[in-house]
């Protein structure tokens, strides 16, 4: 089976077509955009930390038209902050079932299987995997994820596997080098 070398290593030409067709990436975020590490102080408060090259991709991505969603099962204002910051054009949190979220943007948004990659790492992102062309586990992932993901990140969550998705979409679509300023 031929190649396609990206710059996170080579993936099947097949599968790397199947990122060309791609019109909405639905990512998780704690495990995803976070490393999963929840800090709670002792007032109640919460902090969670976020990559800037996950945000640099998520907006590269927008500039070319693909549309990117959350879905995590978990209700912060923290994640609508930074999401909303990433103009991130569909926020659903404190969304348990993944696959009933994922499929009402398909039914409100016209939204296709085909042309949706999800991102997760654990086991209530499977959903969203059933409901996606292309079902990406991230680099440490839970071991069943990966196993049943169709594509997994060099990159461990929360340490730029969402950039690396974003830049493989990119790439795909022929708009890598002009987004990011680079020559071959």
């Amino acid at each position: 089976m031929s190649k396609i070398e990206t710059l996170y290593g080579p993936i099947d030409a097949d599968l790397f077509e199947c990122f060309k067709t791609i019109e909405l990436l639905v990512c998780d975020v704690d495990g995803v955009f976070s490393d999963g590490t929840i800090l709670m102080g002792n007032q109640g408060e919460e902090l969670k930390s976020f990559n800037t090259k996950d945000g640099y991709g998520i907006k590269s991505l927008a500039s070319i038209g693909v549309k990117v969603a959350v879905i995590t099962g978990r209700e912060s204002s923290i994640v609508q902050q930074r999401m909303t910051a990433l103009n991130v054009n569909h926020i659903m949190q404190n969304r348990e079932d993944k696959l009933v979220a994922i499929n009402e943007l398909i039914t409100e948004f016209g939204y296709t299987s085909a042309t949706i990659a999800s991102i997760g790492d654990d086991m209530p992102d499977l959903g969203m995997f059933s409901a996606s062309a292309i079902g990406i586990a991230v680099a440490d992932a839970h071991p069943l994820v990966k196993q049943k993901a169709i594509f997994c990140t060099t990159l461990p969550g929360g340490r730029g596997a969402v950039r690396e998705v974003c830049d493989i979409i990119l790439q795909a679509k022929g708009n890598l080098f002009d987004i990011h300023g680079a020559s071959i």
